[in-house]
């Protein structure tokens, strides 16, 4: 056991100390960014544990430091990407590289802790946070994308590629929190909140998340309608109209049911619909 504490130490302590290098290279770029100074912050807090010897044996603590460093560095060098409005010649290379960024914590995880359940390591805020970023990173990609018309006649599978891939890290984003079995003992005095809950939508970012997968998924219908080179391959594809009508249509209904009245639009929804259905 004490070995196994030593070599997850040692893993763990070499990534902190090389995400150290690069945050404060980006941090030279842009000394008062606040996501940087976080975590720059927490960095320093993990390199003085290790520095005075500490022993990893609350792994999980050390594993969502870590992650939250990932999360902070990742949405600097986003947020770089979309004020360059996504540059052609390297925003492929760039966007690859973040999204391995932000699936390490989750390999990690299941690496340093096989006997654990990664939302348990991680727990599901965080764990929710990753998929949500892979997704919405992608999302922001294929929405500038889809305003370069020339470039998608010419990548037209590429383009459906992105699109499939953050589809599903934005549905994984939705089932990461089973949504409330009213059934199951909970007792909900409100029944507008009983409602959202038992549709698995506990945040903004839920029904962010749902309108973003239903635009998704209309830009591939309206893609892949006209894509000969991807049938070959058709079973390898997500149902792209189906998701976008029963993501879409549990949009609208929570928007202007229980939070009617909260300052959610469902006109692009319904816009939407109108074509998928």
């Amino acid at each position: 056991m004490a070995d196994d504490y030593r070599r997850q130490g040692f893993e763990l302590e070499r990534r902190i100390f090389e995400l150290d290098i690069k945050c404060s290279s980006l941090r030279a770029e842009k000394q008062d960014d606040d996501y940087l100074q976080n975590a720059s912050a927490i960095l320093d807090k993990l390199k003085s544990f290790y520095r005075q010897g500490g022993e990893s044996s609350n792994l999980s603590k050390l594993l969502q430091d870590y992650t939250q460093v990932i999360l902070d560095i990742t949405f600097y060098e986003e947020n770089k990407l979309v004020d360059q409005e996504f540059p052609e010649d390297c925003s492929p290379f760039k966007i690859q590289q973040l999204l391995q960024d932000l699936t390490e914590p989750e390999v990690l995880a299941a690496r340093l802790a096989p006997a654990q359940e990664v939302q348990s390591v991680l727990g599901l805020e965080l764990l929710e946070c990753l998929y949500w970023r892979r997704g919405a990173l992608l999302y922001m990609y294929c929405h500038t994308l889809h305003q370069r018309k020339q470039w998608i006649k010419k990548n037209k599978d590429t383009f459906l590629k992105c699109i499939q891939e953050g589809v599903r890290y934005l549905m994984r984003m939705l089932q990461v929190r089973n949504s409330v079995k009213l059934n199951d003992g909970v007792v909900l005095h409100d029944t507008a909140t009983a409602s959202i809950l038992s549709e698995g939508i506990f945040s903004d970012t839920h029904l962010l998340t749902m309108m973003y997968i239903g635009e998704m998924c209309f830009w591939a219908v309206k893609y892949e309608d006209c894509s000969a080179d991807t049938m070959d391959r058709k079973e390898d594809r997500l149902q792209f109209r189906d998701i976008g009508t029963q993501i879409l249509n549990k949009y609208v209904l929570a928007c202007e049911g229980p939070l009617q009245g909260q300052g959610w639009n469902t006109e692009n929804a319904k816009e939407i619909l109108s074509i998928l259905q």
